[in-house]
């Protein structure tokens, strides 16, 4: 673990380059950027919505199985005032699902859903950045947070902008930093699937 690198110009610079050739995510990436911004920009009608929760499920493997109800649940929320204006309660508001059965929660999803319509002011949260920021808090003690509090999407913000600073990394976006700890992540810290 004493490789794993710190969030410094190099280090995130490195992870941004390498991000930059991996053919299959950024094509993924412009793929979705066309529908979000281009084709479908607005969530107020249930054929755009129903479009980009499939195009992100399929592309994320997010495990929706019922993207239906996701997309009617997103359309009731009529986001579109909430996404432009930053409001980070959104993400645990679109990631509450009432399934009928009982309620899901797809935070990452949504996290993911908000970020592709605004990627600097939604960083999309997944376990390999979750293990980073558990990991730096534990070397370099750059922040007090509970592991639960990642699971609060404005209380994820103030960590990742509290390693920004720790850091000295401000010049990086929000979704630039995302970035780098996930491709980190990703190496250094594998999900152990057995």
């Amino acid at each position: 673990m004493s490789t794993i690198p710190k969030p410094c110009d190099k280090s995130i610079s490195k992870y941004l380059k390498e991000w930059d050739t991996l053919e299959k995510y950024t094509l993924q990436e412009s793929s979705l950027g066309k529908l979000f911004h281009v084709h479908c920009p607005e969530n107020s009608d249930i054929e755009s919505v129903l479009l980009k929760v499939s195009a992100l499920n399929d592309f994320y493997s997010t495990n929706i199985y019922d993207t239906y109800k996701v997309a009617k649940h997103i359309l009731k929320l009529n986001i579109d005032a909430k996404l432009k204006s930053g409001d980070r309660t959104l993400v645990n508001d679109i990631a509450s699902v009432n399934t009928g059965e009982k309620v899901r929660k797809f935070y990452s999803f949504a996290s993911k859903y908000c970020s592709h319509h605004m990627p600097d002011e939604f960083p999309i949260y997944d376990s390999y950045v979750d293990k980073m920021l558990r990991y730096y808090r534990k070397v370099d003690k750059f922040s007090e947070f509970k592991n639960g509090d990642l699971k609060s999407y404005p209380a994820f913000i103030s960590v990742i902008e509290a390693l920004r600073d720790f850091y000295n990394v401000n010049s990086y976006t929000l979704r630039q930093l995302d970035i780098f700890l996930w491709l980190a992540g990703k190496q250094y810290l594998p999900n152990n699937y057995k």
